[in-house]
């Protein structure tokens, strides 16, 4: 399962759609504070967070997950169109990591997938 925080609508219909059409269960949430909430429900398998939203940005939301020890496993994507490439802010709040905006959903899945699968290929 994966949670997605995303403000905008029309992104986070996109994202949902595309991580279900690739096998992924999904719980979207409209900002930070209603993904932690998810998460902590939930215990996903991984989070994908935007930056700018409402109620708690994404990344205090990475920092709260991190904050927690029953969270902290838990992989956090930051995809955002206001980081520069460079900006370690993301890093330093403790993402897994950045993918910056515009992206194409197969990047997304790419990462995902290596996220959750981490074992290095022979």
């Amino acid at each position: 399962m994966i949670v997605v925080a995303e403000d905008h609508e029309d992104i986070r219909y996109v994202l949902k759609r595309s991580l279900e059409r690739a096998g992924h269960r999904v719980v979207a949430a409209a900002d930070g504070a209603a993904a932690l909430e998810a998460v902590r429900e939930h215990r996903p398998d991984l989070v994908v967070t935007d930056v700018d939203m409402p109620r708690m940005t994404g990344l205090d939301l990475c920092r709260a997950i991190r904050a927690d020890d029953d969270l902290r496993h838990i992989p956090v994507v930051v995809a955002s169109g206001s980081l520069l490439p460079g900006d370690e802010s993301a890093e330093a709040a403790g993402a897994s990591a950045t993918l910056l905006k515009p992206f194409v959903p197969a990047q997304l899945l790419a990462l995902i997938a290596r996220l959750l699968d981490p074992a290095p290929r022979a």
